[in-house]
């Protein structure tokens, strides 16, 4: 095997001279420093925030200006040019507009950005940048960022300059120069859950995602959501429904994916035609551009949606009775004659008591026209090519956790029990738990999309339904989803999600500790990278815990959550010096200054190589690999190629 494995080898690497040539390459790679990671969650549909924070590399870029222009050029001149690179076609549509777009304006703003663009790659090689850059002006930019020292450079870039200038090709060359500085700034992208759902547009953030060159996904529970949807399971095709009706969220289903939602306002107006809905009007924080409707139909449908999820969840609660979540179906024990449920000892009076499409005797069976309505919309889910586009993507790029550079990220929890002991989940003849269980569920949920029919199919496609809210689902880490008790029931002690054990005993460093052992990881060096649950820093919380063991980085990117937290979300920076969180202010489409607060929470014993990271190992057996061929090679045992002109 080893032999046919040289062979193989030497195809790409034929003789000596090659593979001593790629063991330098790599070699040379290894010994630069590492790329800067990226860490985001919990975007929950809010793209212009999202943009906004990679164009400006969550702030980095702004401070990567400041250090290389902050002795020459004022503050004023560096902030317009750090809103040039993030949004280069604006600033320049709005400089031509007011006729300040001259030769001067073009000569001055080129040579500043080659002066940044010289900073933020520095770290790569030049191969690595030409990638990133344009075809057409992948020669120039390649001169301009290695001039040699025995040139006289400003002689060199005026003369470049001018010419870039006299040609006509400074705007496609200055946008150009401003989207490499945005994309070298970030050399990985890792996502910690969370892209949908409450905000207006999480297809444009999958957009972005897609052009993306280094990216990772771990899922979140509103992520699995969607992805079940996609799968065929009724009860979250309702659900992802359900949440855009709540918050108004028209533009993401209808102009984002095409879901075309006509027969549910058609369905909800016929059967609610006289009910006002009131308890179902949605929660706009974000008005539709595209797809304005009005609310009082909005409600209507809400609310005919609402019912629908009820019953089918309370149906695979039945046809599942190993989940333990029999008590979880409260629909179906209302007492629809009274428009009352007891729980315990208590009855309470419902909010809501017209329900025109229950059958008293058999409450969660829908009737022919929700079926029928069902099934228009489970079609639309699963011929929407760009939604299609979107999960495979989800699936491809995504799992249940990572590890990665001597880090492990998950959206949600390791779920334990109140001893602190792991808490197991029964999948059919087996109980899981701890990476065995993140395992299993990620098997699970690849089986439930891609696996074509079948009692397999069925199982993993009603599973993803507990790993949206199930109560020891990894992704939601609560005891339920008091889903029917916010829309039904006043008693606000009911509306209470008690959260895992997990979210106390993990502010434990030794905790932390295990369960980077459990991955494979050094608990000495690692650390913990979570989102799903907002960090109050407004009450004095911290998203540092466990002595610097774990990060929780969800701060509320999310309008949704920005009264409880205070602020607007994290991103955690992890480059070649050091671990920092920038700290986001509530985004203002139009606003100029938007430079996060960036805090340093961890500096590295030394500077971190690439040979320090998984990378660096990938490369250095890879190196070993070519060694073995250069042996093979001198003792004669695989023959080398030359070719012969």
């Amino acid at each position: 095997m080893e032999k046919k494995y040289l062979q193989l080898l030497a195809k790409e690497f034929p003789n000596v001279d090659s593979a001593a040539t790629e063991i330098v390459n790599l070699s040379a790679i290894r010994s630069l420093p590492k790329g800067t990671e990226y860490f985001f969650s919990d975007m929950h549909g809010e793209y212009e925030a999202f943009l906004h924070m990679l164009k400006s590399a969550s702030g980095m870029i702004k401070n990567k200006i400041d250090l290389t222009l902050g002795k020459t050029v004022s503050s004023y001149e560096r902030e317009k040019l750090a809103t040039l690179i993030y949004y280069p076609e604006k600033e320049i549509k709005q400089l031509t507009k007011n006729d300040k777009f001259s030769d001067e304006w073009c000569r001055l703003t080129i040579y500043r950005l080659i002066l940044v663009c010289e900073s933020v790659s520095a770290k790569y090689t030049r191969s690595r940048v030409r990638k990133r850059v344009p075809k057409d002006i992948v020669y120039i930019i390649d001169e301009l960022l290695n001039v040699t020292d025995d040139v006289n450079k400003d002689y060199y870039y005026d003369e470049i300059i001018s010419t870039i200038i006299d040609t006509g090709i400074s705007e496609h060359f200055i946008i150009s120069l401003c989207k490499l500085i945005q994309s070298l700034a970030i050399d990985r992208l890792h996502i910690i859950g969370d892209i949908y759902d409450r905000g207006p547009r999480a297809d444009i953030i999958m957009d972005e995602l897609l052009g993306m060159h280094d990216v990772d996904i771990q899922w979140g529970n509103h992520d699995i959501s969607w992805m079940g949807a996609a799968s065929g399971n009724w009860a979250l095709i309702a659900n992802v429904i359900r949440i855009s009706m709540r918050y108004n969220n028209f533009d993401v289903l209808e102009d984002g994916y095409g879901l075309n939602l006509r027969a549910l306002a058609v369905f909800a107006g016929e059967v609610y035609k006289n009910d006002s809905c009131d308890i179902y009007m949605p929660n706009t924080l974000d008005d539709n551009i595209y797809d304005p409707v009005d609310t009082k139909l909005v409600a209507k449908m809400h609310k005919a949606i609402t019912v629908i999820q009820l019953k089918l969840e309370g149906q695979l609660i039945a046809r599942n009775p190993e989940w333990g979540m029999q008590e979880r179906d409260l629909f179906s024990r209302v007492d629809f004659e009274n428009g009352t449920l007891t729980i315990g000892d208590k009855t309470y009076e419902l909010k809501d008591k017209d329900f025109p499409t229950v059958d008293k005797a058999s409450p969660l069976s829908l009737t022919n026209k929700e079926t029928e309505l069902m099934t228009v919309l489970a079609n639309s889910f699963m011929h929407s090519e760009k939604l299609n586009e979107h999960i495979r993507f989800l699936y491809s790029k995504g799992s249940m956790y990572k590890t990665t550079n001597g880090n492990l990220l998950f959206h949600g929890c390791i779920p334990l029990d109140e001893k602190g002991g792991l808490q197991s989940v029964q999948i059919g003849d087996k109980a899981y738990s701890g990476k065995e269980l993140l395992d299993k569920l990620d098997s699970i949920a690849n089986k439930a999309y891609f696996t074509q029919k079948g009692k397999e199919k069925e199982l993993a496609t009603d599973f993803m339904w507990y790993l949206w809210c199930g109560p020891v689902s990894p992704l939601y880490g609560k005891d339920k989803m008091a889903f029917f008790e916010r829309y039904y029931l006043d008693d606000k002690a009911l509306h209470k999600e008690n959260y895992n054990a997990y979210y106390h005993y993990s502010e434990q460093a030794e905790v932390c500790e295990r369960i980077l052992e459990m991955f494979g990881l050094d608990p000495n060096n690692g650390h913990i990278i979570n989102g799903h649950v907002p960090v109050k820093i407004k009450n004095g919380e911290s998203p540092v815990k466990a002595n610097g063991k774990l990060f929780v980085i969800d701060g509320g990117i999310s309008k949704a959550y920005q009264s409880s937290t205070g602020i607007a979300g994290y991103t955690l920076i992890y480059d070649s010096h050091s671990l920092n969180l920038a700290e986001h202010k509530p985004f203002i489409s139009g606003e100029s200054e938007l430079t996060p607060e960036i805090h340093l929470v961890e500096r590295l014993n030394h500077r971190a190589n690439i040979s320090d990271t998984d990378k660096g190992a990938e490369l250095l057996e890879q190196i070993n690999d070519l060694r073995e061929l250069l042996k093979a090679y001198r003792s004669g045992d695989i023959k080398q190629r030359y070719d012969h002109k």
